[in-house]
């Protein structure tokens, strides 16, 4: 059986920025089992797998430990797998997920998606959460990940998190987050997320669904440009829309091969 794969450097201008995707359009659906060993085997952080179904295609995605009910990055690298390199000639697409439809549409050279917005609840953190971050968040927050809030750009950038003990705290991810000093940002941030076979992650839009609604209401402005300071670094172009928010950038291909099983 062979299996078509892209990899597409997503929330990135040019390869070798941004975070690289898998991704694997499919006639029908693999058994969930072999779906995990593929993305497990691609070794990246996302593996997306999508099926044409009505006038949209189903979409699922899988960390190399576990399927995950929501990614930005593996979205974003399937919707442009679909415009560059499968025809699809709409200006947009639905994708019936997890998280619901998600809709992925052009903007020039960028594709934007429409994500459900997540829930600011405050948090009392574990203090495994310090520990393991080794640096003080000045406001916690969970939804499906841990939103923890920084004064200092400088050392969210410096942080060595101890996955270990990062990974033992109940939670798919932790962000971390700070104004940015760079007027061309308006916040940064770094995402963990060990539990998830994702020591850290490159550029993570999921994430950004707690990040917009957070610096959205503490910059009192509803556009906003977040930048990831990974070792790659991604850039992703926000609008705070309530209960959902626009992220936005821009993909590109880095392989076009096949999986030979």
């Amino acid at each position: 059986m062979n299996i078509s794969l892209y990899q597409v450097d997503a929330f990135a201008s040019d390869v070798f920025e941004g975070n690289p995707a898998a991704v694997c359009p499919l006639d029908g659906w693999l058994p969930d089992e072999l779906m995990q060993q593929i993305a497990l085997e691609n070794n990246l952080s996302e593996t997306a797998f999508f099926v044409k179904a009505g006038q949209g295609y189903q979409l699922r995605w899988f960390t190399p430990a576990t399927e995950v009910d929501l990614c930005g990055h593996a979205t974003l690298g399937s919707a442009h797998v679909l415009f560059e390199h499968l025809g699809y000639d709409r200006e947009s697409i639905v994708f019936d997920t997890r998280s619901g439809e998600l809709e992925v549409c052009r903007r020039g050279r960028q594709l934007v998606m429409d994500f459900p917005a997540a829930r600011l609840n405050a948090f009392d953190p574990p203090a495994a959460l310090e520990e393991a971050l080794q640096v003080s968040a000045v406001k916690v927050y969970r939804d499906m990940d841990i939103l923890c809030v920084v004064e200092d750009g400088e050392r969210l950038q410096s942080i060595a998190p101890d996955f270990q003990l990062l990974g033992t705290i109940d939670t798919r991810g932790v962000i971390v987050t700070a104004p940015s000093t760079d007027e061309r940002f308006d916040f940064i941030s770094r995402f963990f997320a060990p539990a998830a076979g994702v020591n850290e992650d490159p550029v993570t839009g999921s994430a950004h669904t707690i990040l917009v609604p957070y610096w959205s209401r503490t910059l009192h402005q509803k556009e906003l440009v977040g930048r990831q300071v990974s070792a790659r670094g991604g850039t992703v172009f926000c609008e705070d829309r309530g209960r959902r928010v626009l992220l936005a950038g821009e993909a590109c291909t880095y392989l076009e091969g096949q999986i030979t099983i």
